[in-house]
């Protein structure tokens, strides 16, 4: 199974569609196998595009902080499965995914707003 993770410094991205890189384990049981860090600068806020780049890399699970409702449907629609409401050290999050630990939140910023605005209704956004 893999499973992507937005990277901030080792840390969940708490805002999906700014991240700038993600990254992917393959895991085998609880234990991670192998580690690849991905580019997404310029993929920031295309979420088409971003969920393209995911199911051609073989990902299964994408675990995100904060994403909004419209990410989330682009993503499912590409039939990678979306846990959100995520934080914390990425490799530690990963092995509580695999241990079955962690429980989705659903969307966590369910209104729109342009590039330059802030989300202030949680952990993050889109």
């Amino acid at each position: 199974m893999k499973i992507a993770l937005p990277n901030d410094r080792g840390q969940v991205n708490q805002h999906f569609g700014r991240s700038e890189e993600f990254v992917i384990f393959e895991m085998s049981g609880q234990e991670i196998k192998s580690r690849e860090t991905v580019s997404t600068a310029t993929l920031q806020h295309n979420h088409e595009g971003l969920a393209e780049l995911f199911k051609n890399k073989g990902v299964d699970v994408l675990i995100l902080g904060g994403v909004g409702p419209r990410a989330i449907q682009a993503l499912q629609q590409y039939g990678l499965q979306v846990i959100t409401g995520a934080s914390g050290n990425v490799e530690e999050v990963a092995r509580a995914y695999a241990r079955g630990e962690l429980v989705s939140r659903g969307s966590i910023c369910d209104h729109g707003h342009g590039h330059g605005s802030h989300c202030h209704h949680g952990p993050g956004c889109h």
